[in-house]
């Protein structure tokens, strides 16, 4: 039964008006003696916060279902090859959020690693592994500028270079497409995944990064328009760091020269990502060059 939202209590007491906190511990108290622990803790948090900000707000059954039919659409557009409701996560800051508390509670248990980045909705489970030396970009559009990446991958506990780690890189072309948005470009391009050498070196031709709007035709898009905000994110390559007995990294690096550092639309910018191109000498192959050295923690 709902708890009466008129009236007062055995001590007189007025009670709460409409359906106060009373309401809201019977939904929580709801939950069953098998529910899992750490799942009770997050529902009962989201359960309390949601509550509230109804409250707060005096949300209206209108702006309740604009935002159902909002996160449904999320649902309806997302498929293996594109994420919306991570998307929508991006453009609020939640998944920065996240990634931040998550990686902040692992550094305490260990030395700091190379600092972290969103995943982003274009990440590719499938990504073909290629040699070191070799390019990802195929076909390159006529106003794709190509650079030469290279680094070592370290122990953040030790300095040593670790071997046969994965170094698994995707970056939008020029038209701010990945390549599986894009029919024009051919599978797996501007994708790959680089084994390190016995020095825990990587390297790889790719393109120069540039700046790239979020699609914008669903409701991460139309959320930002309603926010009279931008979709350009800033010029980058994502990253995702892989070796036996360490923590995986998944980071994204930033250039330095882009626009929209300041005010990235997914919120994922940090000082220690950004990077600087340099111009490569003696190479036909490549107009600029970036090193960039990476160290995981030890796996505890």
């Amino acid at each position: 039964m709902t708890p009466s939202a008129t009236g007062g209590n055995a001590n007189g007491a007025p009670k709460e008006e409409g359906l106060g906190q009373a309401f809201t511990q019977q939904v929580i108290d709801s939950f069953g003696p098998k529910t899992d622990p750490r799942l009770k803790e997050v529902m009962t948090s989201f359960i309390q916060h949601m509550h509230d900000f109804a409250r707060e707000t005096q949300l209206t059954c209108d702006e309740w279902m604009s935002a159902v039919k909002m996160i449904n659409w999320a649902g309806q557009m997302s498929n293996d090859k594109r994420n919306e409701g991570q998307l929508m996560c991006d453009v609020i800051g939640l998944e920065s959020l996240v990634d931040d508390i998550t990686h902040r509670q692992a550094a305490k248990n260990g030395v700091a690693a190379t600092e972290t980045a969103i995943l982003g909705p274009f990440w590719r489970h499938d990504t073909p592994i290629r040699e070191n030396g070799t390019t990802i970009t195929f076909d390159t559009p006529s106003d794709g500028v190509v650079a030469y990446l290279y680094g070592t991958v370290t122990s953040a506990a030790t300095g040593k270079p670790i071997p046969n780690a994965s170094v698994e890189v995707w970056q939008a072309s020029t038209n701010g497409l990945y390549e599986q948005q894009d029919e024009k470009q051919v599978e797996h391009n501007l994708r790959g995944k680089f084994i390190t050498d016995d020095q825990g070196r990587y390297s790889f031709y790719c393109l120069r990064p540039t700046p790239y709007p979020i699609p914008d035709d669903g409701p991460a898009g139309q959320l930002l328009h309603l926010l009279d905000r931008h979709p350009f994110r800033p010029a980058h390559i994502h990253f995702m760091v892989i070796a036996e007995g360490h923590k995986s990294v998944v980071t994204q690096i930033f250039d330095s020269d882009s626009g929209y550092l300041e005010n990235d639309s997914v919120f994922a910018v940090k000082d220690g990502l950004t990077v600087t191109f340099v111009p490569r000498k003696g190479d036909p192959k490549a107009e600029w060059e970036l090193e960039y050295n990476m160290s995981l923690s030890n796996e505890s």
